[in-house]
């Protein structure tokens, strides 16, 4: 007999944990300002800083990772 595979609870897969406020505060840029030179709207940027992002656009992130020239990991980590 087959067994089915069934979607584990978060605390057993764990989490991705969004770094954007300490990246922006250690470049000293506000929200609206990377808001402003990323082309993305204040919401969104705001849902980063807080870790309330509950789908990762990677077009959003290829920005910031411009913008604040950093890498993907330095905004983004897996908290297991």
């Amino acid at each position: 007999m087959e067994k089915t595979k069934q979607i584990a609870t978060m605390c057993e897969y764990g989490k991705i944990r969004i770094k954007l406020r300490s990246v922006i505060e250690k470049n000293n840029i506000t929200r609206y300002q990377l808001s402003k030179m990323t082309s993305t709207r204040f919401e969104v940027v705001n849902k980063w800083y807080n870790g309330e992002v509950e789908r990762i656009d990677s077009d959003v992130l290829a920005r910031f990772c411009f913008v604040l020239n950093c890498k993907v990991e330095d905004l983004i980590e897996y908290e297991g």
